[in-house]
């Protein structure tokens, strides 16, 4: 009978033990260094240099991982400046081309997607030094080769954290190079308005654009399929950039929930009211048609409307 007692309390106690030590061993409220960072970085260089964008020419992958690791490593991780990846940056860089820049906010799924990996447009994910480190976690800890995994800071612990520091540099770097038309894709739907500030676009983007290398901004305010439409061009957020691009000297234009994007949100939502499709000339059927079948018929073509329109823009 004793027995039977002590072994669910035996139990009970080494599940509180190891919680406490997981907690322990967690210094940071961030993820951790994502798992096989070297080989993601070094596979991600390789892949971007010879199917993504091979007319970058050749790149030396295992010298931008160490110029990558270097950065951060065996530093304290809230002490990593943007001046700590200029190798890496070096190492990494090549030119975009003109009119292909696309900058953005609170979209960045969206923004892949209509980039096209760097087919229609060039984002900053989709430049090399952006396409690696897209969506991975890092850090070093201070006084040790080796990489946090446990847990690494966040923004509001520190702001010179390793990845932060990381996309300053790169915003930096793909702002000062972008040239031509230059497109923005705002999120008008975004809590706190489609242009938020502080932020990456509001504070290392738009201070490094180059007045004597751009002709236009455009500017895209695209809201969510379900969501609000909490910001629009010529209100709120939105006239704030305005006001901040012309007084830098900048042409601007600024268009709400523009065609081609709102295409490709369509391509995702085909039963959206929003994607319906209103018919241009009156109905010549001898019989009674069902509102279902028409509106599935409408749905339909609006899908092989919109694939076509990407596929066309993918081959020209």
């Amino acid at each position: 009978m004793m027995m039977s007692l002590f072994s669910p309390l035996l139990f009970v106690s080494v599940l509180c033990m190891n919680s406490f030590s997981g907690v322990q061993g967690r210094k940071w409220k961030g993820e951790g260094t994502t798992q096989n960072l070297e080989s993601i970085v070094i596979g991600r260089c390789h892949d971007y240099i010879r199917i993504v964008n091979p007319a970058v020419g050749e790149k030396n992958c295992s010298q931008i991982w160490e110029a990558f690791k270097n950065a951060f490593i065996n530093k304290d991780p809230c002490s990593i400046l943007p001046k700590d990846y200029e190798l890496f940056i070096n190492l990494t860089f090549h030119t975009i081309p003109p009119n292909k820049s696309l900058f953005w906010e609170n979209n960045q799924l969206l923004v892949n997607s209509f980039a096209d990996r760097g087919r229609r447009y060039m984002s900053i994910g989709d430049t090399l030094f952006g396409f690696i480190g897209d969506f991975l976690n890092w850090c070093g800890q201070a006084d040790s080769p080796g990489l946090d995994y446990e847990s690494c800071p966040t923004m509001t612990e520190c702001e010179n954290n390793a990845v932060d520091s990381f996309w300053r540099m790169a915003s930096t770097t793909y702002a000062k190079q972008s040239s031509g038309v230059i497109q923005v894709l705002l999120n008008g739907s975004a809590e706190g308005g489609a242009y938020p500030q502080p932020g990456f676009f509001a504070d290392y983007e738009v201070p490094n654009l180059q007045k004597d290398k751009i002709s236009q901004v455009v500017i895209w305010v695209v809201d969510d399929i379900e969501g609000p439409d909490r910001d629009s061009c010529g209100t709120n957020s939105v006239k704030t950039l305005e006001n901040r691009l012309k007084t830098l000297g900048f042409d601007v234009t600024c268009t709400d929930n523009y065609k081609s994007v709102m295409f490709l949100l369509c391509l995702d939502n085909p039963d959206h009211s929003k994607c319906a499709l209103a018919s241009s000339a009156p109905a010549a059927q001898r019989g009674p048609i069902s509102s279902d079948r028409g509106g599935s018929w409408n749905k339909l073509m609006f899908v092989s409307f919109a694939g076509f329109l990407f596929r066309f823009a993918l081959v020209y």
